[in-house]
């Protein structure tokens, strides 16, 4: 990589790709179980993990070997330690799109408006070929992603202010 481009990491996804010097695409559970206090990230959990098991039981049969292993190898371990760890044994601290917004912007970055003809498309797609309860919206530059009208993750677009 050339010295004159700065690269920026925040969460999983690190992309690099012209017209700008150098931008990056924030992906994000979206979820507000990051409370200090059990009942409430107790709640919060409950809610986020249950809009996803639900999706499964909807979209995927319950036979499923597939189903069954990334139930239990993602979403079963990361709901135990959101729920079950404290301090530093809990490693799964998801915070709203919001949160990552006020922080994003803090750093020096500035959002990209998600492009119109695609989120059109993707709406035109989700409701032709996907279950109806499946959501795609926008909120302050996000392209949020949800299901039975509860955000689960969101996606975001920022170059340096």
């Amino acid at each position: 990589m050339r010295e004159s481009r700065r690269v920026s990491v925040s969460s999983a996804l690190l992309f690099h790709f012209p017209p700008f010097d150098s931008f990056f695409v924030n992906n994000v559970v979206n979820g507000s179980f990051n409370a200090p206090f059990f009942v409430t990230r107790f709640r919060e959990a409950l809610f986020h993990y249950s809009a996803l098991f639900d999706m499964f039981d909807i979209n995927v049969s319950r036979e499923s070997e597939e189903r069954s292993m990334f139930e239990r190898e993602f979403y079963g371990r990361e709901a135990m330690n959101v729920i079950a760890c404290e301090g530093s044994e809990r490693v799964e601290r998801p915070e709203t799109h919001k949160q990552w917004q006020v922080r994003t912007t803090r750093a020096g970055f500035r959002p990209l408006p998600p492009d119109r003809e695609l989120m059109d498309r993707l709406r035109a797609k989700l409701k032709a070929w996907y279950h109806k309860d499946f959501v795609i919206d926008e909120d302050s530059h996000w392209m949020l992603q949800g299901w039975k009208g509860r955000i689960v993750y969101a996606s975001s677009c920022w170059v340096p202010a």
